[in-house]
C-alpha cells in the first residue's frame, strides 16, 4: 500500500510540472537535499538550495516553455525512513525557437519520512545539448549559461 501511495504522489507531481507548477516539486523536497542534472551545459549541476531548484526550474521553463512529462514507469522500494524511487519518464516540449524536443529521462530518487532528498536526473545529453546549441545560436544566451547551482 505505501509503494503505491508514494507512485501516486510522484505521478501527481509530474502532472502539476506538466500544468506549470513546478513548485509542487519543489516544496516535496527535504530541508538539507541535492538535486543533480547530470551533464556539463546550462541545466546540469547540482542544487543543494530550494531558491537554487527554483531559480533551475524557472530556467527551464524560459528555455522549455510548454513541457509535458508522461510518466512511464515509477518503480518504488523501501519504507518510509529510506524509500527508493525510480522512474523512466517521456519528455516533450515545444522549444522557445518554435522547434519540438523529445527525450527520456531517468531519474532516482530517495525519499526519508515523504521528503525527498536525493534526485540523480539522467537523460540523453547529446539530444538535450543539440537543443541547447540551437537555442543559443537562435540568439537565446541563457542556453549556454553556466549551470545553476548552489
Amino acid at each position: 500500500m505505501y509503494h503505491r501511495i508514494v507512485e501516486r504522489k510522484v505521478r501527481n507531481v509530474f502532472a502539476q510540472i506538466t500544468a506549470g507548477n513546478w513548485e509542487a516539486m519543489v516544496a516535496e523536497m527535504a530541508p538539507q537535499f541535492t538535486y543533480r542534472f547530470y551533464g556539463d551545459h546550462a541545466l546540469g549541476g547540482e542544487r543543494r538550495t530550494h531558491d537554487a531548484l527554483r531559480r533551475w526550474w524557472e530556467r527551464v521553463f524560459r528555455l522549455l516553455p510548454d513541457s509535458r512529462f508522461e510518466v512511464n514507469d515509477v518503480l518504488v522500494s523501501g519504507w518510509p525512513w529510506n524509500t527508493q524511487v525510480a522512474t523512466a519518464v517521456t519528455v516533450r516540449v515545444g522549444v522557445v525557437d518554435g522547434s519540438t524536443y523529445q527525450n527520456v529521462v531517468h531519474q532516482f530518487l530517495r525519499i526519508r519520512w515523504g521528503k525527498i532528498t536525493e534526485v540523480r536526473t539522467l537523460e540523453d545529453t547529446a539530444v538535450l545539448e543539440r537543443t541547447l546549441d540551437r537555442l543559443a545560436a537562435a540568439g537565446y544566451a541563457e542556453a549556454h549559461a553556466e549551470p545553476i547551482v548552489g
